[in-house]
């Protein structure tokens, strides 16, 4: 219904047009996908947080070790230089080649029963 001496109602919202929504979104996803460019260019195969990584599979593979050792013979043996062994032999896997070192020292807290020191933002 429309008043008498009144203008004609405007049913369109008043946001932005469908030209400055669409550039805004092209925009964005653009800027998106550089950042994804330049995260993938500088880290390529290793992920950002790689020391965590490594340190956290040493620790596993050395948890699982002293876990599932019966007689504790493994575990002692890991302590006694076997972290390092398995590491140089290449049987850490791809995560042990992030920092053999942290790889290494998480096997070693692992196979002793340490917690997990070194991981995290705040270690």
């Amino acid at each position: 219904m429309v008043l008498l001496d009144q203008p004609t109602v405007d049913v369109r919202h008043p946001g932005p047009s469908r030209r400055v929504l669409s550039l805004t979104f092209a925009s964005a996803a653009a800027v998106l996908l550089a950042g994804c460019w330049f995260v993938t260019l500088r880290h390529n195969e290793r992920p950002p947080w790689a020391k965590d990584v490594a340190y956290e599979a040493g620790f596993l593979q050395g948890n699982r070790v002293r876990q599932y050792d019966p007689t504790g013979r493994q575990a002692r043996d890991l302590l006694a230089g076997g972290c390092e062994r398995f590491q140089a032999e290449g049987r850490g896997g791809l995560k042990a080649t992030y920092d053999p070192g942290l790889w290494v020292d998480g096997c070693l807290d692992g196979a002793a029963g340490r917690q997990p020191e070194k991981q995290g933002p705040f270690h």
